[in-house]
């Protein structure tokens, strides 16, 4: 099967080379035909013929002249019209649009080496800031909110960076689908969708991760395709080049957002298929398969790997500051940073009694343990001062370990606390004990409130609790950044915690936190100690408890990944589900709302959507056609066959990539957006053009040629026009507007809201 795909492949590439040279070779049956008829007929066959791709395909221009010069003229066609809709209107408007609040902000942290937190990996944040400290842009603009005037900032370079990247989509789909389908008519009309989609256009040109994963994306799945049309010339330089560069856009998709993990489950799958075929090749010997085993193994999974890896090193290092993100991760993390109070700080190893500690919970965003004068109000449980998690540094997060005597000794060594000891915790500012019992907690009602009681440290029995090491066994010492802790409640065996919920304006809005009956082992009811001061202990540098890199690694990696399963609406904030997005029910809004401000919106030109909508129905309808003329042994000719293949195979190869894009988001507890769906609109416009081309070329079935070209040639025209005019009726959704919304006369879009959930 191998060797009759390779001997196949080397007959299009001669049929190609043929072509280009202007020379037509007539078959047995037309030569037949010339030699039996007068010269008219012949001279109409040779005519047919020239007007054909080698796969059968009519073009509706001229394909072929000195050189190629008309296919050149396409692409150079594609390629200007791809960076000039992307590029047109580039510092417009000079204010902050959408998330750019986000992105734009992340990229001056770079720029000023501050650590942040976000739910996405660094590479696409770090170029933002490159791009824009290598067109001058200082990092010092605040990216506040959107519509803040950028005035004299530089901000150009990260708009222009995203949309270059952005540019470049259509221009790669053009080669996926002409590598797949050998057609040019389909690469054509895919690339058309994608320059004429208002929706792409809009996505590319702001401080945004989406073009920069696109970006990525679309380059490893033209690599793959690449890569399999060098299947028979394995282990040659083309065939490496591709198959690293398949590797290191991987590690580029990954490196923007987890979602890059479909197209290396899209990759995978194929190389999956693409050794299973190899292994079924008897002209191959098993270790001529263990080399390009191995050599997959290097390009798709070790060299990603490494990149990969490579880019958290340097976004660690580059991020070696003090910022807003050091609560989001652990005192030990924090303890790497320039300007955190633990960096380069000396404290005592172990926790001790009398120490005055900060303890700090575990789960993102959990805060440390905190308390002040204000009381629960009443109807809140019991009527005692309050206990809260609190995310910023503060005295009031300050404790002071005691035994559970009260008659305890302060002279002498102290003894040191471990695993099973009861203690008590006082706080330092109000001297009052943390405590707990049975009254039900404000927010998380089948837990028991947690408060602070007593005088001067005294208290009752409610205030002991066990010190628990996780892991650890009855003995072992509490280590200050380094053990995960827990306080079991001695009297009501619970566990001390914090649920994440923020409390009404009575509790200052801080954290709640709770004591949780439930004693499963979480982050929300783990603990470590951070500030440790006891003048009676001798004191070590915290640089011998920094965490190596694969630590930090790991840690970045499970806030990461929690604080993406997180994430909630924002007040006011549209979110959609995944079903509203292929038929573009509802767009989003990017800056403006009255008729008095610039307005962009984000939403897909709705001629583009739904030709891909309907396209996804009628590419199965054929493709069952196909597979049933098949399997019932009708007599389909070549040209038939042919088609038949580049639906399944090609047209597949889209299709999985489409789903893999779009389905796992039905799965998804975290909040969605509109713009999730725009990779696998990708793959859509692209299955698009190969089922559309397709369609077009069995206009034979219905008429005889010369008809059925003339046919073919008009149907693309008005596809194509159609394309450009619905354009030009909905591109001021993404270049601006002001005046008069779309239900008011006279506006840039009146009457063009045909749906009554578009928001313009």
């Amino acid at each position: 099967m191998a060797k009759e795909e390779c001997l196949s492949q080397r007959i299009k590439l001669r049929d190609t080379y043929t072509l280009r040279n202007r020379k037509i070779y007539p078959s047995s049956e037309q030569i037949e035909l010339s030699t039996g008829s007068k010269g008219k007929k012949s001279q109409t066959t040779l005519s047919k013929d020239k007007n054909q791709f080698s796969n059968g395909s009519t073009a509706p221009f001229p394909t072929r002249g000195s050189g190629g010069f008309p296919r050149t003229v396409v692409l150079m066609l594609v390629v200007g019209l791809s960076f000039a809709t992307r590029l047109y209107k580039i510092t417009e408007p000079s204010h902050v649009c959408w998330d750019e609040t986000h992105f734009g902000k992340m990229g001056s942290y770079y720029i000023n080496r501050t650590l942040f937190f976000d739910v996405h990996p660094p590479l696409g944040k770090m170029l933002i800031g490159l791009a824009g400290y290598m067109t001058g842009y200082d990092g010092t603009f605040p990216f506040l909110k959107p519509g803040d005037k950028y005035e004299h900032h530089s901000y150009w370079g990260m708009r222009g960076f995203c949309a270059v990247l952005g540019s470049f989509l259509p221009i790669f789909a053009y080669h996926i689908v002409l590598e797949l389908s050998q057609s040019h008519n389909a690469a054509l009309i895919t690339a058309t969708l994608l320059i004429f989609d208002t929706g792409c256009i809009t996505i590319s040109q702001y401080i945004l991760l989406d073009p920069i994963l696109m970006f990525f994306i679309m380059a490893a799945v033209l690599s793959m395709v690449k890569f399999s049309q060098q299947r028979c010339r394995p282990f040659t330089a083309p065939w490496w080049l591709w198959l690293l560069l398949c590797g290191v856009s991987l590690a580029g998709a990954l490196g923007v957002k987890f979602v890059g993990l479909f197209v290396i489950l899209l990759v995978g799958l194929n190389t999956v298929w693409d050794l299973w075929r190899l292994l079924g090749d008897v002209n191959l010997s098993l270790m001529d398969v263990a080399k390009h085993f191995l050599a997959r193994v290097v390009g798709l999974i070790l060299l990603p790997l490494i990149l990969y890896v490579t880019i958290f090193a340097v976004h660690f290092a580059v991020l070696n500051k003090s910022g807003p993100g050091d609560g989001f991760f652990s005192s030990a993390f924090q303890s790497r940073l320039i300007g955190n109070n633990l960096h380069n700080a000396s404290m005592p190893e172990y926790l001790a009694h009398g120490s005055v500690i900060t303890v700090k919970n575990l789960r993102i965003a959990g805060g440390y343990l905190h308390s002040h004068w204000h009381l629960y109000p009443e109807g809140v449980g019991a009527k005692q001062q309050q206990v809260t998690a609190y995310l910023h540094k503060d005295y009031n997060n300050l404790w002071l370990v005691h035994k559970q005597d009260y008659n305890e000794s302060q002279s002498g060594t102290p003894g040191l606390v471990r695993h099973g000891d009861v203690i008590r915790l006082e706080h330092k500012e109000t001297t009052r004990n943390l405590h707990s019992h049975h009254h039900q907690a404000p927010l998380t009602k089948k837990h028991f409130q947690v408060t602070g009681y007593g005088i001067n440290g005294t208290g009752d029995a409610n205030d002991l609790w066990q010190v628990e090491v996780c892991g650890g066994r009855k003995g072992d010492l509490v280590k200050v950044l380094r053990s995960k802790v827990r306080f079991l409640h001695k009297a009501t065996g619970c566990v001390l915690f914090s649920s994440g919920k923020t409390l009404p304006k009575w509790g200052w809005e801080q954290v709640e936190v709770t004591c949780s009956p439930y004693l499963k082992e979480t982050p929300s009811s783990q603990w470590n100690i951070e500030d440790h001061i006891n003048p009676k202990l001798p004191n070590i540098s915290l640089s011998v408890l920094k965490p190596g890199f694969l630590e930090v690694l790991l840690e970045s990696h499970i806030v990461m990944i929690k604080g993406n399963s997180g994430l909630k609406p924002k007040d006011n904030e549209m979110n959609s589900k995944p079903w509203h997005w292929p038929v573009n029910y509802q767009g989003l809004r990017f800056s403006g709302v009255n008729d008095t401000e610039y307005r962009v919106y984000l939403l897909g030109n709705p001629v583009v959507w739904w030709i891909n909508l309907a396209s996804l129905g009628l590419y199965l309808t054929m493709v069952a056609v196909a597979s049933t003329a098949i399997q019932r042994g009708l007599p389909l000719g070549h040209k038939r066959i042919e088609h038949s293949r580049v639906l399944t195979r090609g047209g597949g190869a889209l299709l999985l990539g489409w789903l893999l894009h779009y389905v796992p988001f039905f799965t998804m507890s975290r909040v969605l957006y509109y713009h999730h769906y725009f990779p696998a609109m990708l793959f859509s416009s692209m299955l698009t053009g190969v089922t559309v081309d397709i369609f077009l070329r069995s206009a034979d079935l219905l008429l005889r040629p010369p008809y059925s070209d003339w046919l073919q040639r008009g149907a693309l025209t008005v596809l194509l026009l159609s394309l450009l005019y619905s354009f030009y009726l909905f591109h001021p959704l993404s270049y601006g507007m002001t005046g008069p919304l779309a239900h008011e006369a006279g506006g840039a879009m009146s009457g063009l809201k045909w749906m009554d959930s578009w928001e313009f």
